[in-house]
């Protein structure tokens, strides 16, 4: 009997071991408790990531795409149905280019349904007959992509048989968001019998604000001026012009993204950012361009180089945030574009938690201190004009 006790004892040792071992192994998913916490003791762990649709993409981040071909020339005797049906192929054709890299925007130029090669007539029966097939085609082509569509007219008719110079701003369902009637009309076009519009709304879509410009409405302060005040994430320039430098300073002064889509393969349809810089253009080989932007993002100036300026703020803005944040210095301009990567956090929320002052608070802070008693030099000291 005495073999057999010694090996019970064995067992009874073993049993304990597996049992401790049972009590350390749970006690491995207990964290420290902390005092006054409801779920104190237990151990947290992160939810597995799931990849976002496109539905659900984070505001601000948008592909844009532009499409700036020449204007389709039909034969001079081509039935008005005819050339609706030629300009709807002629289209589709050109967003089989881009619809591949699924863009959220589609931007085409001014004028995108006017045909070449019609005498006055046979363009008048045109556009009788056009009526709404081209924007409901546009419609179409937002709705099988999900996408927006924006839809220029130069001849569109009003109800009192007017006409306006028109974008017409689709959504993903292919239904109207809003129009833009063109404010400065060339003189060709006053004396053709079109209208100049009144207004430059701003209109919500799911990525931002945006509003929109004309060819010709680039030589005008007075529609820049209304959008400097407005502040849309993005101006649409459908155009047959290109404007040179007025693209650039219409993006920054108005601090948002600005995308041109061009008539015409030699001048470029091109994407900028706020500060004025091209992001994306088209080429003398593709007449379109097609780029991701940023939206949630803003212009901040630098001041001068202290820990306590915006310069020593932006380091520990990025120090923290790392490849969250991305900030983008043009150089010899003063001002640096602070775009916000964060799944959760918007650019807005990260200057705030650093107390960094946007581009046009120092703007107005400085205007505003010059204008205020004893910072300015006397009327009687100004300088002499010897010229007069």
């Amino acid at each position: 009997m005495k073999p057999v006790k010694v090996k019970m004892k064995w067992l009874v040792r073993i049993g304990l071991a597996v049992v401790l071992g049972f009590v350390v192994l749970g006690c491995a998913d207990i964290a420290p408790a902390k005092s006054g916490t409801a779920d104190a003791g237990i151990k947290k762990t992160s939810a597995p990531t799931v990849p976002q649709s496109k539905k659900y993409r984070k505001k601000g981040l948008i592909k844009i795409a532009t499409i700036g071909p020449g204007g389709l020339t039909v034969n001079a005797n081509a039935g008005p149905q005819q050339v609706v049906d030629q300009i709807i192929r002629h289209w589709q054709r050109k967003f089989d280019q881009v619809l591949p890299d699924r863009p959220d925007l589609i931007v085409v130029p001014e004028a995108c349904d006017s045909p070449r090669g019609l005498s006055r007539e046979n363009k008048k029966a045109y556009y009788n007959i056009r009526k709404n097939q081209i924007q409901d085609f546009f419609g179409r082509v937002a709705r099988e992509n999900n996408c927006y569509m924006v839809y220029p007219s130069a001849k569109r008719q009003m109800p009192d048989g007017t006409y306006r110079n028109s974008s017409i701003l689709l959504d993903r369902k292919g239904k109207v968001v809003g129009v833009y009637n063109k404010n400065h009309l060339t003189i060709g076009e006053i004396d053709g019998g079109t209208l100049c519009g009144r207004d430059a709304p701003v209109f919500e879509c799911d990525f931002g604000r945006v509003a929109f410009a004309i060819c010709f409405d680039l030589n005008f302060d007075e529609l820049r001026l209304k959008y400097v005040k407005s502040k849309p994430d993005l101006i649409i320039f459908s155009s047959m012009y290109h404007g040179g430098l007025m693209q650039a300073y219409w993006a920054y002064s108005c601090q948002c993204h600005f995308v041109g889509a061009i008539a015409g393969r030699a001048t470029p349809s091109e994407i900028r950012n706020p500060l004025g810089q091209v992001i994306a253009s088209s080429t003398n080989y593709c007449d379109f361009a097609v780029a991701e932007v940023n939206l949630d993002c803003r212009l901040v100036h630098l001041q001068d180089m202290s820990a306590q300026s915006n310069w020593g703020r932006l380091k520990v803005l990025k120090k923290k945030y790392g490849p969250k944040i991305e900030i983008t210095d043009p150089g010899l301009l003063g001002p640096v574009l602070v775009a916000g990567e964060h799944e959760n956090i918007g650019v807005d929320e990260m200057i705030e938690e650093f107390d960094i002052s946007l581009w046009e608070e120092d703007m107005t802070k400085a205007s505003a201190m010059r204008h205020k008693p004893g910072n300015m030099e006397p009327a009687s000291q100004r300088p002499v004009n010897h010229l007069k």
